[in-house]
């Protein structure tokens, strides 16, 4: 199933431009590097919302990498996430529509997400080393993003609430022996 951005999430992503011109403008911490390299999805709603930021700003160089895609719900997309849920047991740590390792029929599940961002990461800082690297992601690929960074297990990456259109900044830092992350904000709605 292809979705679209619906014409709230398109307004969300036109203020969400607007918010980021503001802090480029008032804020050093949150200004978009100049030069950086974009990275999206293939999935249309990470294009649609990846252009309206080029919009916004002197932006240019887009690349998609399927691998930071969301999870692939196989059989569940598309189904009604109350009903669904209501039909199965929950686990405490269970934020989704599954816990962390349980694969959807047809599909992953987000450990299998988390192994292919982190796959996707790897390559990303290998090629584009050196450079400042903004990607236009999916909530579960950031949240998966977010336990990488932080060494939790797949399923502490469920302890985030990621909105759509927020902003989420991880650092990445290279040293002669080893590398390290810094989380400086998620889920920033500015």
């Amino acid at each position: 199933m292809r979705r679209s951005l619906s014409m709230k999430a398109v307004f969300t992503a036109k203020a969400i431009c607007r918010a980021i011109a503001a802090m480029r403008a008032s804020s050093p911490a949150w200004r978009m590097p100049p030069k950086a390299v974009w990275l999206t999805s293939h999935l249309a709603r990470t294009q649609q919302t990846a252009q309206a930021i080029f919009a916004a700003g002197d932006f240019e160089g887009l690349q998609q990498d399927k691998d930071l895609a969301e999870q692939h719900l196989g059989d569940w997309q598309g189904l009604d996430r109350h009903t669904f849920l209501m039909n199965r047991s929950q686990e405490p740590d269970s934020f989704w529509y599954a816990t962390a390792d349980e694969r959807a029929p047809n599909g992953e599940s987000f450990v299998d997400l988390v192994q292919r961002v982190g796959a996707a990461i790897e390559r990303g800082i290998k090629k584009h080393q050196g450079s400042d690297i903004v990607a236009v992601a999916h909530g579960g690929t950031i949240r998966a993003d977010i336990a990488i960074a932080l060494g939790l297990p797949p399923r502490g990456g469920f302890a985030f609430m990621i909105d759509n259109c927020s902003l989420t900044r991880l650092d990445h830092y290279q040293g002669a022996d080893r590398s390290g992350w810094r989380v400086t904000a998620i889920n920033h709605r500015p």
